[in-house]
């Protein structure tokens, strides 16, 4: 039996870790015991407690309860507590997911005392290092032991930045493995798709069944915290709205409802909240979002999570980001990368509604991404 220590800590975290907790509690309890960590970086009830409980995550071992602050104070904190949990626990390994803070000090923590680190999601790319999120996914790749990249492409970002791939040697830091075993968000989207038509009544909600609709997502701090971006998204959506009289759906993260006030021009802002077709809502469950993201006739978002899911429900993305690491949905014709630039968000959204025809290539795996993780590990366990 071996024990593997897990990192959560944002909401994506969450999401993905329901797919190799799945994985360990219906094909590998008589091998594997995952002791979980939540770092408390999403502390709020909407975006973390919630979807634990909705998703059959195991509740958390320990929570560091670290909360918001600025980047350093808050990795500090976290890289201590891991610390000490690691010295308490004695891990085999140590797994991480995507790119957050919570990634990177579960990293630095776990190399600094010499339990091998798993990440997952390795090797995404966006080459823009004014993202932390691109500082973070860079160092934890690169203090790794066991590296699983959901694509072909990064696969061939690692081996760009010079890693080997020799699995003739054992794995470990200085000679990491990688493996490409396609994306566990595409295993929970397949898993929680029926689930959701089930259990979700976000449609009747918010009076929306059975009528086409747009749905938006923005949260990344570069959108939020610009007012000349904030404006220029949030013209953009409510010109949409208006222009194709279809109701746009905007969950909002907390700390973005509370910018818009502060960030929109006054003007813009009594028109967004004076604008019925344009909805926003408070956070919702991933079974809510997947609901809404099967259900609508387009997505607009600054998410990479959501970008995928746009893919892999079959819906057409425009991206309020300058780049993207899913190169592939841009490939496919699925995705438009527009920045916070309002008049492409407006050609490419209506580009969209006219339906072309795009062919959602199979690029993201067969579904069964956490099994191989696992089995990967167990195998790298056994040379130990």
């Amino acid at each position: 039996m071996i024990k593997i220590l897990t990192i959560i800590g944002a909401r994506p975290q969450i999401i993905k870790a329901a797919a190799v907790s799945r994985a360990i509690r219906n094909h590998f309890a008589d091998k594997i015991t995952e002791v979980i960590i939540h770092t408390g970086q999403h502390y709020d009830t909407n975006m973390s407690q919630v979807f634990i409980e909705e998703l059959a995550v195991p509740q958390p071992h320990y929570n560091l309860a670290v909360g918001s602050g600025p980047h350093g104070r808050q990795t500090a904190l976290m890289i201590e507590g891991i610390e000490n949990i690691i010295r308490s626990e004695n891990p085999d390994f140590l797994l991480v997911y995507g790119d957050t803070n919570s990634t990177l000090a579960g990293g630095v923590a776990a190399s600094k005392v010499h339990v091998p680190v798993v990440h997952v999601e390795a090797g995404l790319r966006s080459f823009n290092k004014s993202m932390p999120e691109e500082i973070n996914r860079i160092l934890c790749d690169h203090v790794s032991t066991l590296l699983f990249t959901p694509t072909l492409t990064g696969l061939n970002n690692l081996m760009k930045e010079g890693f080997v791939n020799n699995k003739k040697l054992d794995a470990s830091i200085d000679n990491p493995h990688i493996y490409h075993c396609g994306d566990i968000m595409y295993d929970n989207s397949l898993f929680f798709s029926q689930i959701a038509d089930e259990r979700s009544s976000i449609l009747t909600q918010i009076g929306i069944t059975g009528e086409p609709f747009i749905l938006a997502t923005i949260h990344r701090d570069n959108n939020t915290d610009n007012p000349e971006r904030l404006n220029s998204i949030f013209s953009a959506l409510n010109e949409l709205s208006k222009r194709n009289s279809l109701s746009i759906i905007v969950p909002l993260h907390p700390r973005t409802s509370g910018l818009l006030s502060v960030n929109l021009d006054s003007d813009l802002y009594n028109q967004v909240k004076s604008n019925n077709l344009l909805k926003v809502i408070q956070p919702v469950s991933f079974l809510d979002m997947i609901q809404l993201e099967k259900n609508a006739e387009l997505i607009i978002t600054d998410s990479g999570g959501v970008q995928k899911e746009a893919y892999f429900f079959r819906k057409p993305c425009v991206i309020a980001r300058p780049e993207t690491e899913w190169v592939e949905i841009v490939e496919a014709g699925a995705g438009r990368v527009c920045d916070a630039d309002r008049e492409r968000i407006l050609e490419s959204a209506g580009y969209f509604l006219s339906k072309p025809v795009i062919d959602y290539k199979q690029v993201f795996g067969d579904g069964k991404a956490a099994e191989f993780i696992c089995r990967q590990i167990l195998s790298c366990s056994k040379q130990a």
